[in-house]
């Protein structure tokens, strides 16, 4: 799969579950250090709690998390518009990627996808990726969608019972697309 290769993000459903389940197991080496939830002894009832809640979460609009998958409906991860500031019209993103679908653009695509999400389906204005300093891979993602890196947060994200520096990075409608990541069929303007 190369970056530019077909993803489609979809709502969590009930079904959901088993493929979420198994994706996060497969992915616990590379996930937990950044996502405290991916841990080895992830529970098939911890995951039908998150998909359930992410269900729900969409259903009241509070956040919007979606499924990432290939054309033939594969699990190969999630993201989600979360931490939704509706006065100053701002959100977080947040995504992971399973490993074996790791390395080939998804998460990129998905990033990529949800922006045109936010600012064609929603009044957000700007979306923010925070990433762990460690975190090389998400920050590459957020650069390569044309994110703007804005500095180091202190202490900003509290993981794995400390508080650790993160990278902020910023979409904003007025620059999207970014002129480096034109999406096909859409004008600049």
């Amino acid at each position: 799969m190369s970056e530019t290769a077909a993803i489609r993000l979809r709502p969590f459903d009930a079904s959901t579950v088993a493929e979420f389940h198994a994706a996060a197991l497969e992915s616990v080496q590379e996930v937990y250090p950044w996502l405290a939830w991916c841990h080895a002894g992830y529970s098939r009832e911890e995951a039908e709690r998150w998909v359930a809640s992410r269900i729900q979460v969409f259903a009241d609009r509070h956040e919007y998390p979606f499924v990432v998958a290939d054309p033939d409906g594969r699990f190969l991860g999630a993201i989600d518009l979360n931490q939704i500031n509706r006065i100053h019209r701002m959100a977080n993103v947040g995504y992971w990627v399973r490993t074996s679908a790791s390395g080939r653009g998804v998460a990129t695509a998905a990033v990529r996808q949800i922006a045109d999400f936010a600012f064609d389906r929603t009044d957000l204005a700007r979306l923010e990726i925070l990433c762990a300093v460690g975190n090389v891979r998400s920050q590459r993602v957020a650069e390569k969608v044309g994110a703007n890196r804005e500095g180091v947060l202190r202490d900003r994200i509290f993981m794995h019972g400390r508080s650790v520096d993160a990278v902020l990075y910023s979409i904003v409608r007025s620059a999207w697309p970014a002129p480096s990541v034109l999406v096909p069929g859409r004008s600049e303007a």
